[in-house]
């Protein structure tokens, strides 16, 4: 992929297509003080989880300057701007308050607020309770849906139950690279069952407030089998299940994967299927990063580190590197042509049974101001994007993953997203040169049509 993005103008996008940012409130709000522990204050808190030893107390110190921060996502011409709901503060007293606030300036700067109900930061006081290993969580994730709606259903129409129950499941279940730091490999698996169970019955409590444009964030990319060998295929296959089908069949399909329905705790599995599936999306949330390469497990029965993960030698499948493409500062492949791979083979596979999709994240972590890597992964993906719509994908908008640089997980602060540059010793905010292009882009989506 050049290093600045192709000279001609973007393709046009169809009148409608809903232009957006994404941020998540554990990543920029600070605040600590204001809200009860999440398991990601627990984690963090251990020696050598965080990669810079850093914590997100402080972060972006979004509730102090969000007016700050929603004029900047005003002047970049975006119609909405999504946030997460952070659940440790909705539990302390007036903790819906400053979500209030955030909702109220958005709409009188004519911005879409589209919150997503759970991002990775459960409440430690839910946690010790059982956590996603605990069916009660789903029944308790409904009651702060509900919780939530009465206080903003008023002025918010679209809403994400949840983000990325895969990577949830596995980094922080799975391999214990995330919060809550459990390394429980498939035994994981409840995990997945009880935050689809989770979304199913929130999105029963958005109806019931009224809601009526509801979406998942599901995170997919293709899988490429590292050879044509059978092994390397089946092994491909298997990862492909896990990490995508598992969570996208039961939606869209009402159903499991083969081999992985008799897996999950329900003792009425067909119930808690159309819960999850009957009535509860309005469109589908894709957040897309990257393809991987997936073969058999490797010979010698060594963990593998990949991606800054430690795999272990004990999965029946082993991720290999992708060649040929450049790389981000995360290490991850930049592949736009993957992005029009993955949405034409949902639209294959789900058929009529898929909603309209909006990708509700896609970015990449590149240091500078002056980031003409990521105007161009940008540019890259926006064409790829068109290229799937004019294949027959129905997309209906596209986020990008950050409006603001931010504390990157387990990574820290030593991965910058954003649009925006954080000098997060004073809270200084600078708009980058991808932040530029993508107001001048948008300008010219809005311009006549020749």
């Amino acid at each position: 992929m050049p290093a600045t993005p192709d000279a001609s103008p973007l393709p046009k996008f169809p009148p409608g297509f809903l232009w957006g940012v994404s941020t998540s409130a554990h990543q920029i709000e600070g605040a600590a003080e204001g809200r009860a522990p999440s398991i990601w204050d627990v984690f963090g808190a251990e020696p050598g989880r965080i990669k810079d030893g850093s914590t997100a107390d402080t972060a972006c110190d979004h509730v102090a300057r969000h007016r700050e921060d929603v004029d900047l996502v005003h002047g970049l011409g975006v119609g909405a701007y999504r946030f997460s709901v952070s659940w440790p503060r909705v539990l302390r007293p007036g903790g819906l308050d400053f979500y209030d606030r955030l909702v109220d300036e958005l709409c009188a700067r004519g911005v879409r607020p589209v919150p997503t109900l759970f991002h990775w930061d459960l409440p430690v006081e839910v946690e010790e309770a059982g956590g996603w290993l605990s069916r009660d969580t789903a029944a308790r994730f409904a009651a702060h849906a509900q919780t939530v709606a009465a206080r903003l259903a008023d002025r918010t129409g679209t809403w994400i139950t949840l983000n990325e129950p895969a990577e949830h499941t596995l980094l922080g279940h799975a391999l214990g690279a995330h919060a809550p730091g459990k390394k429980l490999l498939f035994d994981a698996l409840p995990v997945a069952h009880h935050q689809l169970l989770a979304h199913g019955l929130a999105a029963q409590a958005l109806r019931a407030a009224g809601a009526t444009d509801i979406g998942i964030a599901n995170s997919h990319g293709p899988t490429w089998p590292a050879s044509a060998g059978p092994a390397d295929a089946a092994a491909a296959d298997l990862y492909d299940v896990v990490l995508n089908r598992l969570f996208s069949d039961p939606l869209l399909l009402g159903r499991y994967p083969d081999g992985f329905g008799e897996l999950m705790p329900a003792d009425d599995l067909a119930g808690d299927l159309k819960v999850i599936s009957e009535g509860t999306l309005d469109w589908y949330g894709v957040n897309y990063y990257q393809p991987t390469k997936v073969g058999a497990p490797l010979a010698g029965g060594t963990d593998v580190e990949f991606s800054g993960l430690t795999l272990p030698a004990e999965l029946p499948f082993s991720v290999r590197e992708i060649e040929g493409h450049p790389v981000t500062d995360f290490g991850w492949p930049v592949v736009p042509d993957a992005l029009t791979e993955l949405l034409t083979s949902f639209r294959d596979r789900y058929g009529d049974r898929l909603p309209p999709v909006v990708i509700t994240e896609n970015g990449c972590a590149y240091e500078g101001l002056d980031d003409r890597a990521r105007i161009a992964y940008l540019d890259g993906h926006l064409r790829a994007l068109h290229r799937a719509m004019e294949a027959g994908a129905d997309v209906r908008g596209y986020f990008v993953w950050s409006l603001l640089d931010n504390w990157e997980w387990a990574e820290g602060y030593t991965k910058r997203f954003g649009l925006i540059h954080v000098d997060y010793a004073t809270g200084t905010r600078t708009p980058k040169a991808s932040y530029a292009w993508l107001r001048d882009a948008l300008r010219e989506q809005k311009a006549p049509r020749s």
